[in-house]
């Protein structure tokens, strides 16, 4: 029973955290596409692992309230809403170099760097001073009903024109070994 109140507890504290990304978002003021978000975070307590220090799910869940920011702050959320499009992640990769500590702060720099004809690719790294801690990918779409809404759609309801710069060597390297690991699964 008190693993179960631990848990609710956790999923309450996350709840919070997406609420306080959602206000907070739409009380800054509105960004470009490709411009960089660059937030000043600390690890707390309910971050860490075992090894006391920031949990390597951790930093995937604060890559989502960036995300949630993002959309917020570029008007992509209301064009989601209005649309009746749904928000996908589509996968992630990350690399992680060194830990981070117990209150610890830390800089999470949030960027698009690119896109396809349904995904978008936000670079993202988490550093303590000049020092890159975590750095990574993740891919993003919207989703209709009738599935991946093309960005061509997405960006014209924006009004703006596709985001056209070429896949960084480090995604295209990524999708590659993707499929790799999709074509040879169990």
């Amino acid at each position: 029973m008190a693993n179960h109140n631990f848990q609710d507890f956790r999923a309450m504290n996350l709840y919070l955290r997406l609420l306080w990304a959602i206000v907070r978002a739409w009380r800054l003021p509105q960004i470009q596409i490709g411009d960089t978000l660059t937030r000043s975070l600390r690890v707390w307590p309910n971050d860490l692992d075992i090894n006391g220090h920031m949990n390597n799910g951790r930093y995937l869940t604060i890559i989502d309230l960036m995300l949630i920011e993002y959309f917020v702050r570029t008007g992509f959320a209301k064009v989601l809403i209005k649309n009746g499009w749904r928000p996908m992640s589509g996968g992630a990769f990350i690399t992680y170099r060194r830990g981070l500590n117990p209150f610890q702060r830390y800089t999470l720099r949030f960027r698009l760097d690119a896109c396809d004809e349904h995904w978008n690719f936000m670079r993202f790294e988490f550093a303590d001073g000049d020092r890159v801690c975590a750095a990574g990918y993740m891919k993003g779409a919207a989703v209709g009903k009738s599935g991946l809404v093309k960005n061509q759609a997405s960006y014209a309801a924006m009004n703006l024109p596709i985001y056209a710069k070429p896949l960084p060597e480090a995604v295209t390297a990524w999708l590659s070994a993707e499929q790799n690991i999709i074509r040879t699964a169990w």
